[in-house]
């Protein structure tokens, strides 16, 4: 497993605990779990962008090994 797509799985995880976190809030009237859920949604959409780059990056290694 490389370490990129590992990234993407907790950036997915990250994704979808703010989602719930907002809407949660959002249905209790808690402004600070919304913002807390958009933060981890931010998060998560990073990591998996970060996942993105490690990958490149590997791609672009390997094929300059060869």
């Amino acid at each position: 497993m490389s370490n990129g797509f590992t990234d993407k799985l907790k950036g997915a995880g990250n994704k979808i605990k703010g989602e719930v976190k907002e809407e949660i809030g959002k249905n209790t009237n808690d402004p600070s779990l919304q913002v807390e859920g958009q933060r981890d949604q931010l998060k998560g959409e990073t990591q998996e962008r970060v996942a993105d780059v490690k990958d490149k990056i590997t791609t672009k290694i390997d094929e300059y090994r060869k």
